[in-house]
């Protein structure tokens, strides 16, 4: 160990949602913090999430309703400690989300709750249609006011136990290797299923840098892990036009009317259905012969899009799916005249560091949030509960580190 190494109370790594919540919660504690990210300020999965961000807020919910839909999604596999958690942490993550600067989506001055697949309540809120990159811009800039140290295009590479809390070893883009020495430590980095699906040469809808070797650097220390190998994969991943192969049109696509059909038009499955059941019956019929083909022999079944105008009036779609509705104009694709063809894609590392509810590791000193952790989505996550994750355990795991590293 160098004497000149870097020193803080709280060393966050990652900055996507959880990594900048767990940031600002440690700071606003009082504790020193450096974050480390491997590129820029909030480059994660979160910036990516379109869909939205659930909590129980509409009048005829409940955090308990919340809770048994989480739990029914994840197959019962949840710990029921960490849902119960999440869930009743969602009112408040909005609260603060919104006092930092998130613009939530309102209709004559209440906030937008639309229903979302495996939810029996209208429970997702959106702003805009790129909840997660208003997100990272509000807590970009909360971070940034916050205080903390940080250390853009900085990587991970070594990660030790030390007399009073862990030694860090991290490699900037010039090569240069620092040490930085912390009391408390909190991992969000993010599952890593960006490096998984190139891997095996899946399509995935994952950061490129959403690599794992910050969860396989912690499972080598030690840390117990759940689920490793339990990934959710994103119904309607676009395969046609080439140019969107890959891109997954968000679930409220489907929640605003648009239908999955196979190569004779037979609908096959309940859209609003958890994730899952969704694509593995995508997947069925395909396998089965009833998938429709694309014009390079791609197989997927078809996504009616025609349906959204068709339910709700001519021009809803270019208002509340403007990002989609553009993203295939730039294709070629008018998706109000035209259906879409679509896969399951590799979207979310269901699994990964078993935490306890104050984001706690199987190691001393060791926090982790957000997509790194299992336990929280059980087999399957509900859709909109990752954002609330990374909001709801980053701001306890920044919490609770602080105030360990500061007792």
């Amino acid at each position: 160990m160098t004497t000149d190494a870097a020193r803080c109370d709280v060393l966050v790594v990652g900055s996507g949602g959880a990594g900048m919540s767990a940031a600002i919660a440690a700071r606003d504690v009082g504790a020193s913090v450096i974050v480390v990210t491997k590129s820029a300020l909030g480059a994660s999965n979160t910036g990516r999430a379109q869909g939205g961000i659930q909590a129980a807020l509409g009048a005829d919910d409940s955090t308990e309703d919340h809770f048994a839909d989480t739990l029914a999604a994840g197959h019962d596999d949840g710990d029921p400690a960490l849902v119960r958690t999440l869930v009743e942490g969602g009112p408040d993550a909005i609260d603060w989300l919104a006092s930092i600067g998130v613009p939530f989506t309102r209709d004559d001055g209440d906030l937008r709750i639309i229903r979302c697949g495996g939810a029996r309540r209208p429970r997702l809120l959106q702003a805009g249609e790129r909840t997660g990159a208003e997100m990272v811009q509000a807590m970009r800039a909360a971070v940034r006011g916050s205080g903390a140290v940080v250390r853009e295009s900085t990587a991970l590479e070594d990660l030790q136990p030390m007399d009073g809390g862990w030694c860090a070893v991290t490699r900037g883009k010039d090569g240069a290797a620092a040490e930085i020495h912390a009391r408390t430590v909190v991992l969000a980095a993010g599952g890593g299923l960006g490096g998984e699906a190139a891997r095996i040469g899946a399509k995935s809808t994952n950061h490129p840098d959403a690599t794992p070797e910050v969860l396989e650097l912690a499972l080598a220390l030690g840390a117990e892990g759940r689920d490793l190998d339990s990934w959710q994969r994103h119904p309607t991943g676009a395969i046609w036009p080439p140019g969107l192969a890959g891109y997954a049109l968000p679930e409220t696509t489907r929640s605003y009317g648009a239908t999955l059909h196979d190569v004779s038009g037979e609908r096959f499955v309940d859209e609003l259905a958890p994730r899952d059941v969704v694509a593995d019956a995508i997947i069925r019929i395909v396998d089965d012969g009833r998938g429709a083909a694309a014009p390079d022999g791609t197989m997927g079944a078809w996504l009616d899009t025609t349906a959204i105008d068709r339910d709700n009036g001519p021009g809803f779609t270019a208002d509340r799916l403007a990002y989609v509705h553009n993203r295939y104009l730039k294709q070629g694709v008018d998706i109000t005249k035209e259906r879409v063809l679509v896969y399951p894609v590799l979207h979310y590392r269901n699994g990964g560091l078993i935490i306890d509810v104050s984001g706690h590791t199987t190691l001393e000193g060791l926090y982790a949030a957000g997509e790194i952790t299992g336990g929280v989505h059980g087999t399957n996550r509900l859709m909109g509960n990752s954002l609330l994750d990374t909001v709801v355990f980053g701001r306890i795991a920044g919490t609770a580190a602080a105030r360990e590293a500061l007792a």
